[in-house]
């Protein structure tokens, strides 16, 4: 018979209905803002009282501490909105109609991203729009404070990790490129690699742990005021620094608030060392212990194994129990019979005895005691204990309770963490050069979130804070200056694949429930919410208190009592006078013989009687012996019968009402669908220069602003020194392209008396030598189009040979601004390192400044209405000859285009990745039979799929390299 073809897998994306976020600018709408949300805000963050608790001391605190933290707001832009399901559609779509295939329109997924009507777009602040998970470019400091003020995020995040952007240790931890996360601190030959290799951004401090210190006690202030007061924050950290971390978090969020320290394993290797060292730290605090929430994680547990040894015999509904081979403890073989592993414990507590506790229970003819101790339940509950075959004698006729594997078969998880030896992020090859075993921080948010949540990292490195929140259908916010980091987590979530989790608050999720709890299903409408979870598996946790608390024991003990009793009379009726005697084993009469002969009763050492001539229930044995009459064999048959049934519905009332503990980390998963991330946008700060103002709307000092506090008493601090500082960095560290060989290294720099140009550099262009003015861009945020065609204007009339603009951010209409007349224009890339100001350690070594060259890009007509996006390369400006040329396409790690450009927002309609790492292989399996490998292939092109010309009449390139580097170009078609 002919195969039943494969329904394509459903791929889905989870949806925070119920959450909002606040209507934020993108960076098309930065002009039409209004004046005072453009201003950034000064927020004055309280000092902890000094007189309260031992506190850490360090160099510059005091200084420090004589004035509350003063920190910048800018407001955040939407650079990108990017929504992954979007991509997958196009590839299913280019695949149908390349088979023929009809193709069902596809919903324009991007046409309701915000749920705002026209005229609320450009009301920003005043609305709130539909939730979008957030990955934001810039210092954590200003971000976070932003966050907290401009959009009400304060006391609404519920989990922080943070991972300190200087690394476990503080020495050197960012990583330069997406193609390479070797980074060695002060290695020179890290510095001078081959050209395709680009170098890493240093992070070295002029004051070692002093300034660590000082950045790390502003941004734990700072995330405390965005936890919730059940929220919780985890910090990472090394064993060199873990004590200072404790001390600063002690002070910052109270030592009241510590909830643990948690140990993770991160290698088994041995060093030279006599002691070596193989785990790193993570400190757990929360904003107020109290009111904390936390969800207990367990580990399942393996009988026999660690935490299970005593898990050895098997118990069988008949009463017999045997020792397990280890076949069957490690269900290599199944168990025969019915037999469940079984451990004995203690049944007593180590109370002393007190007026009225229980001193003695008789049960199988004899008395138990709990010595100098009590027992662990009441007379009721060790009688329920005992009908349900719980209360077991040892050897050494100490009482004990028989506690079966299944009736808690995990355990609660501890602080040590020696299972993440060898893992990672991704549970491959790291891709970053700091990189956090995933199961560490998975456990920190499944700890202390629920799906809906918000999860928030300050120090994004990789993304995997944000893919664990969006595996586990958490919202998250990430933060990081590296446009590295940005860039490789932007690649990490758009491709990735996720188990699609069954929905509580779905009509699967009912149903599902409704079989797990062996229950009818709930029929009651649902609308998907997210924030009612998942449907968990689950286990059993049935204890000595729950048993000794099920009343429904008695009643069936009553019920079937009757026919085991009848049973025992029979038996020791029809062994009346039988000639040959038997050895009991067990109870108070083992090792004494009944003789079936004589008459009349006994006493046991319980003081209950027996028939001298018969048995008691736990005396009777399993088999009969071969001299025993057909009679007796049969009654003793009816026996078993009328025993097991008793038992097992004894077993299956415990079970029916045993407490259950959820897995959290073990939702169900429906297979007939895959999950891909939901829509997120990538954002920066505020793109354009602007005066700062404090609460009183009183301007204050620039410089006050970008370091985020007011300056030390006594200080002389002007608008000029954050250029001054630029300039010496520029001195220092000259200007880097791509290649080692296209450094500009400046003879001379000397200021310069212009409106934009502040400084004259000399450099060498080959022998001869060349003037450059240089326009530095403001301490926070982008370089419009307009302010270089004014620098630009003002070197050609100054005689400047070229005009080098340093800027963190360029907007997305000065990409195609490369010269005015005579005068190259050369926009160097700052790196967000230098917003440290001082703490930045002058080196040559450092590639503080960066040209990333101009895309050299053309439209193409590809039949039928349709066009299409070549990419050739990069334009780079060579300074030993001045000319500027075509580099290929192996600089750029990611190309995206917008297909129908509005003008409003940069939509991410279609992506390509032309780095080495595939960040869609996992999808890329799953979706073999509906994505043919054709159009799997397009996305590492250099060309893109055909798209019909857009409605707009304007497309929209953007181009990043592996050193994170963004250019933007519009064009009109």
């Amino acid at each position: 018979m002919a195969k039943k073809p494969k329904k394509p897998l459903e791929v889905e994306a989870l949806k925070h209905d119920a959450a909002t976020r606040k209507n934020i600018p993108t960076a098309e709408f930065e002009s039409v803002m209004r004046a005072e949300d453009k201003t950034p805000i000064q927020l004055a963050y309280e000092r902890r009282n000094p007189d309260l608790d031992p506190q850490l001391v360090w160099r510059g605190k005091d200084v420090v501490d004589w004035s509350d933290l003063i920190v910048h707001a800018p407001p955040l832009y939407i650079q990108e909105k990017v929504h992954p399901k979007v991509i997958i559609d196009d590839l299913k779509r280019v695949s149908k109609a390349r088979a023929a295939e009809a193709t069902p329109a596809m919903p324009d997924l991007f046409a309701d991203f915000n749920g705002l009507d026209l005229e609320a777009k450009t009301e920003f602040y005043a609305h709130d729009q539909h939730w979008s998970n957030r990955m934001i470019s810039g210092d954590s400091l200003s971000v976070m404070a932003s966050l907290a003020e401009r959009e009400g995020l304060r006391g609404q995040v519920q989990c922080i990790y943070f991972d300190p952007p200087y690394g476990i240790k503080f020495n050197s931890n960012f990583q330069w490129s997406t193609t390479s996360r070797d980074v060695k601190d002060g290695a020179k030959d890290h510095i001078t690699r081959e050209p395709e290799q680009v170098r890493a951004f240093r992070d070295t401090w002029r004051d070692g742990i002093h300034s660590y210190l000082t950045y790390l006690r502003d941004r734990l202030t700072v995330a405390r005021d965005l936890l919730h007061e059940s929220g919780s924050i985890f910090v990472q950290i090394g064993d060199e620094n873990v004590h200072r971390v404790r001390a600063l978090m002690d002070e910052v969020f109270g030592e009241e608030n510590f909830f643990s320290q948690i140990t993770v394993a991160k290698t088994t290797g041995m060093s030279g060392e006599t002691l070596s060292s193989v785990s790193d730290y993570v400190l757990w605090y929360c904003r107020e212990k109290g009111v904390v929430k936390t969800r207990s994680l367990l580990e399942l547990k393996n009988a026999g194994g660690e935490g299970a040894s005593a898990y050895t015999r098997i118990y069988f509904p008949d009463g017999s129990t045997r020792v397990a081979t280890e076949a069957e403890l490690s269900g290599e073989e199944p168990i025969k019979g019915e037999g469940r592993i079984f451990a004995t414990g203690d049944i007593t507590s180590n109370r002393p005895p007190g007026a009225g506790d229980l001193t003695a229970f008789p049960a199988y003819g004899l008395i138990l005691s709990p010595g100098n101790r009590t027992f662990g339940t009441t007379l009721t509950g060790l009688t329920r204990a005992s009908r349900a075959d719980r209360v077991v004698v040892t050897s050494t006729g100490r009482p004990s309770y028989r506690r079966f594997f299944r009736d808690w078969p995990a355990v609660p998880m501890v602080n040590v963490w020696t299972d993440t030896v060898g893992q990672n992020q991704f549970g491959g090859s790291k891709t970053y050069v700091v990189q956090t075993a995933l199961a560490v921080i998975e456990r920190c948010i499944l700890m202390t979130t629920d799906p809906g949540d918000l999860v928030l990292d300050p120090t994004c490195g990789s993304g995997t804070t944000a893919y664990v929140a969006e595996q586990w259908g958490r919202r998250w916010i990430t933060i990081d200056t590296s446009r590295v980091a940005v860039a490789l987590a932007r690649s990490r979530l758009m491709g990735a694949r996720y188990p699609y989790y069954l929905l509580a608050d779905s009509p699967e999720g009912q149903h599902k429930e409704g079989e797990v709890t062996r229950q009818v299903p709930k029929t009651t409408p649902t609308r998907g919410d997210i924030r009612h979870g998942f449907v968990y598996d689950r286990v059993p946790h049935i204890t000595l208190k729950s048993i000794a608390n099920n009343a429904e024991i008695d009643v069936i003990w009553e019920q079937k009592q009757p026919a085991v009793d009848a049973a025992i009379a029979a038996l020791n009726a029809a062994l009346k006078g039988h000639a040959t005697p038997f050895k009991v084993e067990t109870g108070g009469r083992a090792g004494k013989t009944i003789d079936f002969r004589q008459t009349g009763e006994v006493t046991l050492p319980s003081g209950e009687a027996a028939p001298a001539a018969g048995f008691m229930e736990w005396e009777i044995p399993r088999d009969a012996p071969d001299q025993w009459p057909a009679p007796a064999k049969k009654a003793l048959a009816q026996f078993w019968d009328a025993r097991i049934a008793r038992q097992r519905e004894i077993d299956a009332s415990i079970a029916s009402h045993a407490e259950f503990e959820y897995l959290y980390d073990k939702p169900y998963v429906d297979n007939s669908r895959v999950r891909v991330a939901g829509p997120f946008t990538v954002e920066s700060l505020s793109p354009h220069r602007t005066l700062a103002v404090d609460w009183d709307d009183e301007l204050i000092d620039t410089l006050a602003a970008a370091e985020g506090r007011y300056g030390a008493p006594g200080k002389d601090d002007i608008v000029t020194d954050f250029a001054h500082m630029i300039l010496e960095n520029l001195k220092t560290a000259g200007v880097q392209q791509a290649h080692k060989e296209d450094r500009i290294t400046f003879t001379s720099l000397t200021g310069w008396p212009g409106n934009f140009i502040c400084a004259e550099g000399v450099f060498m262009e080959g022998d001869k030598q060349k003037r450059a003015g240089v326009f530095i861009g403001p301490e926070f945020g982008t370089v419009s189009r307009p302010d270089l065609v004014a620098a630009a204007r003002e070197a050609g009339d100054a005689g400047f040979d070229v005009l080098i603009a340093c800027a963190f951010n360029y907007d997305a209409h000065s990409a195609e601004f490369d010269k005015l007349g005579r005068v190259p224009v050369l926009k160097a890339r700052m790196n967000p390192d230098l917003h440290m100001g001082g703490d930045l350690k002058s080196t040559a070594s450092g590639n503080l400044f960066v040209i990333f060259g101009e895309p050299d890009i053309k439209i193409e007509d590809a039949g039928d209405g349709m066009i299409r996006v070549r990419v050739y390369g990069v334009d780079v400006f060579k300074p030993q000859t001045g000319e500027v040329v075509s580099e290929g396409t192996d600089g750029i790690a990611l190309w995206m285009l917008d297909t129908d450009y509005n003008e409003e927002s940069f939509f991410v309609r279609h992506a390509y990745f032309l780095g080495a790492n595939d960040p869609y292989k996992a999808l890329k399996t799953t979706l073999k039979a509906d994505i043919d490998e054709e159009a799997w292939e397009s996305l590492h092109s250099d060309t893109s799929r055909p798209f019909p010309k857009p409605k707009s009449g304007r497309i929209a390139v953007k181009v990043i390299n592996h050193l994170g580097d963004e250019v933007m170009k519009v064009f009109s078609a």
